[in-house]
């Protein structure tokens, strides 16, 4: 069985956090750790998890802020999309001087891709590349959860003004990509609350226009 919880770490961008884990094995995944907190760490702790790996759905600044504290802490590699390696270890690419913060993170260890997957217990994590808000950005599918960083919105989509983003490219990795899987299928975002395929295919107004 597959649980979740959810953290903001990063209050003044309001990032969501994600800690999976496999309840059997006890392995577990942390999504796009925003900042460092003692707090998630000492749950991972006492919850016994092993945690495989810290995946980063892309490289801005609000999404990994926590890498070297969580990467330290529990030993484990960090995994980003070649394509968004760099922005990792640049705080101008990842755009945190913009913000006044310069994060850096340490350089991931294990490069995504389409075919990429991550075996938590008896489960599959399935890596999907949606470039649009970023050209290395990914979704992390584990039935029935999506993890849909900064691509996919409750009735929302990210955004492409930003350098690497292409609004038609965004558009088309939601629908060819996203939009394939089954319905019923809870949507977990970068930011706000969460949603599912159904309610995205029929309500959000970028998706209905186009």
């Amino acid at each position: 069985m597959i649980n979740y919880r959810i953290y903001n770490l990063l209050p003044s961008f309001e990032t969501n956090t994600y800690l999976i884990w496999d309840e059997v094995s006890h392995s577990a995944i942390i999504i796009d750790p925003a900042a460092p907190n003692e707090k998630l760490k000492l749950e991972v702790c006492h919850l016994n998890l092993n945690v495989k790996c810290i995946i980063n759905t892309h490289g801005h600044g609000d999404h990994i802020g926590g890498n070297d504290f969580f990467q330290k802490a529990f030993h484990c590699p960090i995994a980003i999309h070649n394509l968004d390696a760099k922005m990792l270890v640049n705080s101008d690419l990842n755009l945190s001087s913009f913000m006044e913060q310069h994060f850096v993170s340490p350089p991931a260890t294990i490069s995504l891709n389409e075919e990429s997957e991550i075996i938590l217990g008896e489960h599959i994590v399935q890596i999907i590349h949606t470039p649009g808000h970023t050209q290395g950005g990914v979704a992390i599918y584990l039935e029935p959860y999506l993890f849909s960083g900064d691509t996919l919105f409750h009735l929302d989509i990210g955004r492409t003004d930003l350098p690497g983003g292409n609004y038609e490219q965004l558009i088309d990795s939601i629908k060819h990509k996203i939009f394939v899987l089954p319905n019923e299928t809870t949507v977990f975002p970068g930011h706000g609350t969460s949603s599912t395929i159904e309610n995205e295919k029929q309500n959000n107004p970028y998706l209905k226009k186009t």
